[in-house]
């Protein structure tokens, strides 16, 4: 199969990153993550939302442009960890919904990243992982990372009809929407199997599959 490039969204907890990490190392593809523990701006946007978040967002902006175009010229297949895309349609929007983003600043984001992304080639395909908020809640919870300590479950519930809105409108490459929920692959050989076989179904061309 020819190089591609796969990017993999869904909410917190979904399973974006163990899901990257398992298809990398099967199909020895190259991985990315997003920038958590080398964000400058992560401790300063805990401390203070409103007056960080922008300032957030366009680190964000530049370091997942950064890295797709990495990712699209590297000659192996790569898949990454939550998308360019997400960062405006999903959490740039919510953070302008819960009034930490001024419509100013929110407008100027806005220009800056479809200016930024008319530069980017398509991905080949992008995996959504779709979980209920109950289980996205168990799973946080579980994992025990303390900047996720603040998350709601009403913020969790904002940002799903954001993605189910966005996937809905989402057309530079095909989609592949798997309901993590029902799949535990990172325990299970047998579901990840099923979930390599229906990306490379997808990648070969064939109909969206949802499951």
């Amino acid at each position: 199969m020819a190089k591609k490039l796969v990017l993999v969204a869904g909410n917190i907890g979904a399973g974006k990153t163990s899901l990257t990490e398992r298809i990398g190392e099967r199909l020895g593809w190259r991985t990315a993550y997003e920038s958590v523990a080398d964000n400058p701006y992560l401790p300063d946007f805990y401390n203070d939302m409103r007056q960080w978040s922008f300032h957030l967002q366009v680190f964000f902006l530049g370091h997942r442009a950064e890295q797709h175009l990495e990712m699209a010229r590297d000659a192996r297949s790569a898949i990454i960890d939550r998308s360019i895309y997400e960062d405006a349609y999903i959490f740039a929007r919510a953070l302008h919904h819960l009034g930490n983003i001024n419509e100013r600043d929110y407008d100027t984001y806005r220009q800056l990243f479809h200016l930024v992304v008319k530069t980017l080639p398509a991905p080949d395909l992008l995996i959504y992982l779709n979980a209920p908020v109950d289980t996205l809640v168990q799973r946080i919870r579980a994992r025990g990372r303390s900047i996720e300590n603040s998350i709601s479950p009403e913020y969790l519930q904002l940002l799903d009809r954001y993605y189910t809105e966005w996937i809905g409108s989402f057309d530079l490459c095909p989609v592949l929407t798997i309901r993590s929920d029902d799949l535990d692959f990172v325990h299970q050989t047998r579901h990840l199997n099923t979930v390599i076989q229906r990306i490379q179904e997808k990648l070969a061309g064939k109909e969206e599959i949802v499951f």
